[in-house]
């Protein structure tokens, strides 16, 4: 059995970081570490977290000592991990207990290094207001318009990140998208597992939930990091936006 390091942001989560720990912990597959990357100066959550970190011995704090945000603590983290596997998971967001289980039998089945599954997605009540379907992404083209991939739902292998020597950007949102659009310009491929197997809290007051952020995120994307001008960069901002839009 391969180790998979899990990998956790933490920013201001304590409504909802015991649910998401507990639901690593309970994972069939037992074999993994839980790396929490401490990402807050203050320090009122850090005592909770290490509390909450003696249910269980795989458990490691991180403490960044100074606001780095999610996109570089995941760096971190995955710096710090000593897993085969690397799996990402929010700090709202939790997994169905047979997530790691099913999704790394598929992908040593098909010899696949990166996997993405289907997920629920819940509000902060936990009742489902939706769901994604995941889908094969095979080129770059296929998730320029429209990000398609659910964070908490990725499982890559390490020596992938290492190799490629790709990094998480310091956004506040999107940063995960330009993660896998750095991968997708180096010809890995995202396939998909078709099971829900990880509940997505849409979270009012996260970071992730700021229009006018993710407009200006998006901008960056596309002008900053896929080195688009202006005006291709607008346009890929447009269609994204819209089909946003249509999945809400």
């Amino acid at each position: 059995m391969d180790l998979v390091s899990v990998i956790i942001p933490y920013y201001k989560k304590r409504n909802f970081i015991k649910e998401t720990i507990v639901s690593v912990i309970k994972q069939s597959y037992d074999y993994l570490e839980i790396i929490i990357i401490y990402d807050d100066t203050n320090l009122n959550d850090l005592e909770f977290l290490k509390e909450t970190s003696k249910l269980d011995n795989r458990i490691k704090i991180i403490n960044n000592n100074k606001r780095l945000g999610a996109g570089p603590s995941r760096n971190k983290g995955i710096e710090q991990s000593n897993g085969k596997y690397i799996a990402f998971i929010d700090a709202d967001d939790t997994w169905l207990s047979d997530k790691l289980k099913d999704q790394i039998a598929f992908m040593k089945k098909n010899n696949y290094q990166i996997s993405h599954t289907s997920y629920f997605i819940i509000n902060e009540k936990k009742k489902i207001i939706g769901q994604r379907k995941a889908r094969d992404l095979l080129s770059i083209n296929e998730i320029l318009k429209s990000c398609d991939i659910g964070l908490s739902t990725v499982i890559i292998e390490k020596k992938v990140i290492v190799k490629t020597n790709t990094k998480f950007p310091k956004l506040v949102t999107k940063e995960d998208f330009v993660f896998w659009l750095t991968l997708m310009k180096k010809n890995y491929k995202f396939y998909a597992y078709d099971r829900n197997l990880t509940n997505w809290t849409d979270s009012k007051n996260s970071l992730s939930s700021s229009t006018i952020q993710k407009l200006f995120d998006g901008f960056k994307v596309y002008k900053k990091y896929m080195h688009f001008n202006i005006v291709k960069s607008l346009y890929y901002l447009i269609c994204l936006s819209l089909n946003y839009l249509k999945k809400k």
